[in-house]
């Protein structure tokens, strides 16, 4: 029932969207069923070579931009929640690499890898005993022989045991103190991955992000140059918040083109009246339009200042991102509820062509994806001594 242009939020969508898109619609429903990975629609993104979208041109990517990659994230979310999901944790983790890793031969070469093989990267940015801030860390990097080894107890490892490589945070010695962490590149081959847990979720179930312990040893090249402070802060906050509301996007389109094609359907019963779930379908309008503006605005904002690291660092932009966050994460249920509210029984039914079931489910994971909570006790704090110039 979606319609994969509703939600596009910029004219610079990639054309690979399409199949992907596509592939994903046609399994969403037993991604679902079975919470299982995704695998159709992520086979689909390597055949149209969409896994290297952030790797740079040079390197034989697309070097796309954050509008077009949110546009692409929107497209296929807009087909199944989890597809969605699984592409923009992949650009994130890219990204990573791309922006703070070109200072090192081997990140260069391992990026012209993941554009030629179409490597699916995960992270494991969570840890048992932190309480979700991915800013701290208890494992430690151990250095020996121009060689590291490191383990860690996960949380969650999203979609870690189809990934191919991981990217890990850590702190960067055994004496550092827990903020002072590093990203490292796990290769296939070189770790192991112990479940330590299930995934049986509400929702965004074919993300398949059980807990594990895992093992890993390599080489110190596959290290990333620089603290990871810098690289959160510059990077994989931004394009988290930024890809994660593009998702979002994706699923309360999904809701609202159903809702739509619901009331569309009641008018035709009756030529010449307006039904009256079309003010329902017109609020959520503007509900939709609204976190579209949204989404887009961020993102091309992001794009104006990607390479001024000094302005990415800022109070500033990190409110302007938590408040992305928020506001997309607490809009998209919003809308997907209110779609409900206009098919009634037939989108509470998970056998009918207007169900938004599963879109409600996705749509309620984002307020927790680092909870709301704790992002707005930091706001709090920096509104305290920031001053909006």
């Amino acid at each position: 029932m979606s319609s994969q242009t509703d939600a596009t939020p910029t004219e610079l969508s990639l054309p690979a969207q399409r199949p992907v898109a596509g592939a994903a619609a046609e399994h969403a429903s037993d991604v679902d069923a079975k919470a299982r990975f995704p695998r159709e629609a992520i086979e689909a993104a390597r055949q149209a070579r969409l896994l290297s979208a952030a790797v740079p041109a040079k390197l034989g990517g697309a070097g796309a931009s954050m509008r077009e990659l949110a546009a692409t994230c929107t497209s296929v979310a807009q087909a199944c929640g989890s597809s969605g999901m699984v592409l923009a944790m992949h650009h994130i983790q890219v990204a990573c690499i791309a922006r703070h890793g070109l200072s090192s031969p081997f990140f260069q070469q391992y990026l012209k890898e993941v554009a030629t093989q179409q490597i699916l990267l995960a992270s494991v940015t969570s840890e048992v005993g932190t309480g979700g801030d991915t800013r701290s860390s208890i494992c430690a990097v151990e250095h020996e022989g121009g060689r590291f080894k490191l383990d860690k107890d996960a949380t969650t490892v999203s979609y870690g045991e189809h990934a191919d490589d991981l990217l890990v945070t850590c702190r960067r010695t055994s004496d550092a103190s827990p903020s002072d962490q590093v990203l490292v590149l796990l290769r296939k081959g070189d770790y192991k991955l112990h479940r330590t847990g299930e995934w049986n979720t509400l929702g965004m179930r074919g993300t398949c992000s059980p807990s594990f312990k895992v093992t890993s040893s390599g080489p110190d090249t596959q290290i990333v140059p620089g603290a990871f402070a810098d690289s959160s802060a510059q990077t994989m906050v931004p394009y988290s918040h930024i890809l994660w509301a593009a998702v979002w996007l994706g699923i309360a389109s999904d809701a609202f083109a159903r809702s739509a094609a619901f009331v569309r359907g009641d008018a035709r019963k009756k030529p010449g009246t307006v039904p009256l779930t079309a003010t329902r379908l017109a609020e959520a309008s503007v509900m939709l339009q609204s976190l579209r503006q949204l989404v887009t605005g961020v993102a091309t904002e992001f794009d104006a200042v990607a390479d001024d690291r000094e302005e990415l660092s800022t109070m500033g932009w990190a409110l302007k991102l938590n408040n992305l966050k928020i506001a997309a994460s607490e809009a998209a249920p919003q809308i997907v509820h209110k779609a409900l509210q206009i098919c009634g029984i037939v989108g509470y039914k998970n056998d009918s062509p207007f169900s938004v079931g599963r879109q409600y489910r996705d749509s309620l994971s984002a307020a927790l994806m680092i909870g709301n909570d704790r992002i707005t006790s930091k706001n709090a704090s920096m509104l305290l001594v920031f001053k909006d110039e």
